[in-house]
């Protein structure tokens, strides 16, 4: 555990012990691991730290509504097969049909190349509640058997299976067949230290000072009644934007740091929300904080 959770921090990623043990698991039962939590929690970022970490290549099938067998399985190159039967003429149709579908002619989308690489791979399947029921479905074969069936060729069996992550942000409830494939672990948002954490480890040359002023009004603005409250990935991307404009400190900043809410912030009522109690979330300091 703690090769893993080293690595992980040696890459800007400070992940708890209850994480490290989930992704351990899986790797050595060769199961999916299925993470949960608020968009910006850094659920993604787990994948792409892993498959460094494990020296593979990262496939990402990026969900959304409306995704099909043909745009996450496999297709055919329709254009190419159209030029092929128009050189065949009048070759025997047998043999041009066995000659369309063939290897030559298939293109294969992120889940058939993951099945079919001969190297190591992580698979991300990123945002899987914002796809529909119906490919959910697809997944199962795959998740199950690591197998893919195309009627024209057979079925496609991983010679080395890929280790696979996928991420909910909870958009929908996601169906028992799904869950039951899968290992699973939800992603809170950090505590106050951790967050200190992860913020000196992607941006060591931040201020001791702005680092913890910074993270204690991120926790603040979490707790008050915000529509979209920030996530890590805004944390960071603030603290990066102060240290830009070259603050130091909160309470000596006032007007840039009002400015450098672009970075933090990602909705009207929330930046009114801000805005109007400024002095109660962002420039009070915490009873024995310098």
């Amino acid at each position: 555990m703690l090769e893993l959770g080293g690595a992980f921090k040696g890459l800007g990623y400070v992940a708890d012990d209850a994480l490290v043990a989930a992704l351990e698991l899986a790797q050595a039962l060769g199961k999916p691991l299925l993470i949960e939590g608020e968009a910006g929690v850094g659920k993604t970022e787990v994948a792409k730290c892993l498959s460094q970490t494990v020296g593979a290549s990262l496939i990402r099938l990026q969900c959304y509504e409306g995704l099909d067998a043909q745009h996450a399985l496999y297709d055919w190159d329709y254009q190419r097969q159209l030029l092929a039967i128009q050189m065949a003429g009048s070759a025997d149709p047998t043999l041009l049909k066995q000659t369309l579908y063939s290897d030559d002619f298939l293109i294969k989308r992120p889940l058939l190349s993951a099945i079919s690489s001969t190297t190591p791979v992580v698979l991300l399947i990123d945002e899987i509640d914002r796809a529909d029921e119906e490919f959910e479905a697809l997944l199962l074969e795959v998740l199950s058997d690591f197998q893919i069936s195309i009627p024209e060729l057979g079925t496609f069996t991983a010679q080395r299976r890929p280790q696979v992550i996928l991420t909910s942000n909870g958009v929908r409830e996601l169906s028992d067949a799904l869950r039951r494939r899968c290992l699973y672990h939800y992603l809170d948002y950090p505590d106050e230290q951790r967050e200190l954490a992860i913020v000196r480890a992607r941006l060591p040359d931040i201020d001791s000072h702005l680092a913890r002023q910074l993270v204690s009004v991120v926790q603040r603005l979490r707790g008050a009644a915000m529509r979209k409250a920030p996530g890590v990935a805004e944390t960071l991307d603030w603290a990066a934007s102060l240290m830009q404009m070259g603050i130091v400190d909160l309470q000596d900043s006032v007007e840039q740091v009002q400015q450098s809410l672009s970075a933090l912030i990602k909705t009207r009522e929330d930046l009114l929300l801000v805005k109007r109690d400024n002095a109660a979330l962002i420039f009070a300091s915490r009873p024995g904080q310098p």
